[in-house]
């Protein structure tokens, strides 16, 4: 199934046209033509299927033929993930972890993060393609960046995580996650979380884990973190 993906459709929409952009993609890309059938989302878990009726380049008109509500899922993972000194890596654990199933995503500006400043416009498009792709129907959530102490201050609910290379006390992230949950897990920079960060977060409630006997890139700590999650609700 190819997914498009548009906020403007409504479930009692009837029919529907795409912008100048997302038309010519559709008439002149993929080739489509009055008849075909195309599935979109809004992504907020509705799935429309609809036949293209008009197939301008300028003005994709499609009918809508029927509309169905997919439930979201019982758990729910936000990834808090200090970006990484190289932007393609973020972009990375971006993509895999829309393709896993992240619900929301909050870049975190730590006391040994080498990127300060963050700009997430690329970021939507890679989120939003790697949802298309993936044939998902909810669109991940991306915060807008925001340092360490200022994510303390937040009101934060369910199962807290912290993953972290000191050498203390730590529970494997797999043992520690229990079912249909809300997790937030903190993936700290190339530099780790400061003594004093890991010690701030132990104090707000976080639960300290480890993700294995290696020392992994942050990128690659924060999806197997989001992996673990998905499995253990499998």
């Amino acid at each position: 199934m190819q997914l498009f993906y548009t906020p403007d459709i409504s479930p009692n929409a009837t029919e529907f046209s795409f912008d100048k952009e997302e038309s010519k993609h559709i008439v002149k890309v993929l080739r489509k033509t009055e008849g075909h059938i195309i599935h979109i989302t809004d992504g907020k878990g509705n799935l429309y299927n609809s036949e293209i009726i008009l197939a301008l380049e300028k003005k994709c008109t499609v009918k809508i033929t029927a509309c169905e509500h997919v439930s979201a899922s019982p758990f729910y993972i936000h990834m808090v993930v200090a970006p990484t000194k190289m932007n393609d890596r973020y972009e990375w654990f971006l993509e895999k972890a829309t393709e896993i199933g992240v619900q929301e995503i909050t870049p975190i500006i730590c006391d040994n993060s080498e990127r300060k400043i963050i700009k997430t416009e690329r970021f939507d498009k890679i989120i939003l393609a790697a949802m298309k792709q993936s044939n998902q129907l909810y669109l991940p959530k991306l915060n807008e960046p925001i340092t360490f102490k200022q994510f303390m201050a937040t009101n934060l609910e369910g199962d807290l995580f912290i993953a972290h290379c000191e050498e203390r006390d730590k529970t494997l992230l797999r043992d520690a996650v229990q079912t249909h949950k809300k997790y937030t897990l903190l993936i700290g920079p190339e530099g780790d979380f400061s003594s004093k960060e890991i010690d701030a977060a132990l104090n707000k409630g976080f639960q300290p884990v480890s993700l294995g006997h290696t020392r992994l890139r942050t990128e690659t700590a924060a999806v197997v973190g989001c992996h673990t999650f998905v499995l253990k609700n499998e």
